[in-house]
């Protein structure tokens, strides 16, 4: 089942739901009416659709996302707050995907730059092609990178080629995203898409509430030491009470695969 809209597309396979950005003719530029369809497109797949247990984003066309819509920019907006509200939005975007209960795999092929390069950190996996072109490219329009990427592009390839990479601006290509950490797994191109979902249809056969909770984890629980083992303490007797666990045992004992129901 495909739904449409002008500029999102979401398409269901079985457990996972392909939320494609559709304005391919600006190169799915990261436009305001695409952050608001991005928005409430994921707060339904989170919140709304049981059926859909993993995400996989990507872009029609050849490209992923080239970033901000510099047409949006040629004139200043009416006021601050104004221009926090637009912000606020990409940042919203950010923690439904990064924080969210279902895990997100980003499928790149093409241009990826600026915000296109915060929507693919944000994913909890990307799969992205070796010709695929990267770019953290804030500071050459006088900007500070946004929608997550201050927090996800350190946490990915380390501080200091974070800074390298915020501050030079310099792009870089697929080859080079997987040897950062950027990309978990590199294809020849016009493969993204269809590796990307091949690993959310795994993800997607996995307890959806032990992943919710351990998304939640990987989130709040990696500050400090204490913090990672109080997770622990906290969760894992839950996860244990769960029908799904208990599913699982059961299937190793019986030598068979488990079916889990979210329970």
């Amino acid at each position: 089942m495909t739904q449409h809209s002008e500029i999102v597309q979401v398409e269901h396979r079985g457990g996972v739901a392909i939320v494609t950005m559709n304005y391919p003719e600006r190169r799915n530029a990261f436009s305001l009416k695409m952050r608001l369809a991005l928005l409430e497109t994921f707060h339904r797949l989170h919140h709304q659709d049981d059926t859909c247990r993993a995400i996989v984003l990507t872009g029609a066309g050849e490209h992923f996302c080239a970033g901000g819509d510099l047409s949006e920019m040629t004139t200043a907006p009416s006021s601050l707050l104004d221009m926090r509200e637009r912000i606020s939005i990409g940042v919203r975007l950010f923690r439904l995907i990064f924080t969210g209960d279902k895990p997100v795999v980003a499928a790149v092929e093409g241009n990826c730059m600026g915000a296109g390069l915060s929507l693919a950190a944000a994913c909890d996996l990307a799969v992205g092609s070796e010709s695929a072109k990267l770019a953290c490219s804030f500071v050459k329009v006088g900007l500070l990178p946004d929608t997550g990427l201050l927090w996800t592009l350190p946490q990915k390839v380390g501080a200091g080629k974070a800074r390298q990479l915020m501050l030079s601006a310099e792009p870089f290509d697929g080859v080079k995203a997987g040897e950062l950490g950027l990309f978990n797994q590199v294809v020849a191109p016009g493969q993204a898409l269809e590796a990307a979902v091949q690993r959310a249809q795994k993800l997607a056969q996995l307890p959806p509430v032990t992943l919710a909770l351990l998304k939640a984890s990987l989130v709040r629980g990696g500050d400090s030491v204490e913090a990672a083992w109080r997770r622990e303490v906290d969760l894992n007797p839950l996860t244990r009470q769960t029908q799904d666990h208990q599913e699982a045992v059961a299937a190793f004992m019986e030598k068979r695969q488990p079916t889990f129901s979210g329970n």
